[in-house]
């Protein structure tokens, strides 16, 4: 009963926000693929003669990144284990399919019985792996029925969010006892995770894997490319304003030219967090007349020459951050609570952000207590410390390293999940191939 109670709310919900899904299909690309994988669960099987088979879900581009050492050591400590990747957003699947060539990636089924049931009776997991937080209820509650293990990986629960299903605690409750492990970044968030009903014997403080896999080494080959491309000589001083969310590029370009007045050695390279804005910002920018180049049109023989550069490409943002010596990390300065600014700390940028950062309160107060991180209000002081950071050089550096340490310190939570999980993948099962229905 309850399972189709469900199905009538998500009918429901689709019915009413359809206008709102068939403007953005139309008008930004959104939600027109995967419609046979998303509502009807017809997803790729499970692959033959495999020990074992992990189902990794992942909502978007981060999601996505926060994987790779994850499925490294999984590897290393499962040889021949396999992988079936599944994301939420367009772009989510665009970098999974590039980033996880070699696996098996699919768009997630919507939460609908038919699709999920189907899901798995394809895919077939011997567990689930949730990247961060996905409470849903059908895909937590078929688990069991269809003999797989559920995770939580690297989980995280801000106070916005621990707010809203306190609402529904009737709901949530029984759905965290239901997983078989919580892998919680903080002591913060697994507080709220034992608030909300889970088991407190199933859950374990990891850190974050966002601090793992990620190289403070500027000499990588990818940056030392994306420099070449991007005509950076190495009297340029580098502004890198990458996830920018709408109404951020205005309070970018402003800064620019002021700080350009005085540091005219600076190049901004602006990194829009979503795919579907990079026109809107091309077209932004050529509403004020002044000269960029969009990365998408760089190739070995045709270079910038700009001093502005809009990164129009998909899963590039961990290379492009190690050009920077100037960071703003978006989302901040608007009403998202900003974006990840772990990576530019690594390569030991000096790096700002906005005052709304609470989806990353943790590691803003770690850099915020190192006094490696500075924080912005408008275009007028992100201008003083863009001119700060430049001229400062001795200021600058010292602010980056501190930066590096803090990253570098927080390592180790892949290896700590790791352990956390072995208790659902030891042994490792020996399964025959189960052809699916």
């Amino acid at each position: 009963m309850f399972t189709w109670l469900l199905n009538f709310v998500y009918l429901a919900l689709v019915t009413v926000a359809s206008p709102y899904l068939v403007w953005a299909a139309v008008t930004k690309g959104k939600y027109r693929e995967g419609f046979a994988e998303k509502f009807l669960g017809r997803v790729p099987g499970r692959p033959e003669r495999t020990s074992q088979h992990l189902w990794l879900h992942a909502v978007s581009v981060g999601e996505v990144n926060l994987l790779a050492p994850l499925i490294k050591a999984l590897q290393q400590t499962y040889p021949g284990i396999t992988f079936h990747i599944t994301t939420t957003t367009k772009a989510g699947h665009e970098l999974a399919k590039t980033k996880y060539a070699e696996h098996t990636v699919s768009y997630a089924p919507l939460d609908f019985s038919w699709s999920v049931s189907r899901a798995y009776r394809q895919i077939q997991p011997d567990a689930v792996l949730l990247a961060e937080l996905e409470l849903w209820p059908n895909l937590i509650r078929f688990a069991d029925r269809h003999d797989a293990k559920i995770a939580v990986v690297n989980g995280r629960l801000s106070e916005k969010s621990h707010r809203g299903y306190d609402r529904i605690r009737f709901l949530v409750g029984p759905l965290l006892k239901k997983l078989d492990w919580i892998g919680a970044q903080d002591e913060t968030y697994a507080g709220r995770f034992i608030d909300l009903g889970a088991n407190p014997d199933n859950i374990q403080v990891t850190g974050s894997i966002k601090f793992d896999g990620i190289t403070p080494d500027r000499q990588n080959p990818q940056t030392l490319a994306f420099r070449e491309l991007a005509g950076l000589a190495r009297e340029n001083i580098v502004w890198l304003a990458g996830s920018t969310q709408q109404g951020e590029e205005p309070i970018m370009l402003e800064a620019f030219r002021a700080a350009r007045q005085e540091i005219h050695r600076l190049k901004l390279l602006l990194v829009p967090r979503h795919p579907h804005r990079f026109d809107e910002v091309a077209t932004y920018l050529e509403s004020q007349s002044i000269p960029f180049q969009r990365r998408s049109q760089l190739t070995a023989d045709n270079r910038s020459e700009s001093d502005i550069l809009l990164i129009d490409s998909v899963g590039e943002l961990s290379a492009w951050w190690g050009t920077a010596d100037i960071a703003f990390v978006g989302g901040s300065l608007g009403n998202r609570g900003g974006q990840n600014m772990i990576e530019p700390a690594a390569y030991g940028a000096a790096v700002s952000v906005g005052p709304n950062t609470w989806n990353f309160k943790d590691v803003v107060e770690r850099l915020r207590a190192a006094e490696a991180l500075t924080v912005v209000r408008d275009a007028e002081s992100l201008t003083a410390f863009v001119v700060k950071a430049a001229q400062d050089t001795t200021w600058r550096q010292q602010q980056g390293e501190r930066a590096k340490e803090v990253v570098l310190a927080q390592q180790g939570a892949t290896t700590r999940t790791i352990d956390g999980l072995k208790p659902l993948l030891d042994p490792p099962k020996i399964v025959k191939f189960r052809t699916a229905a």
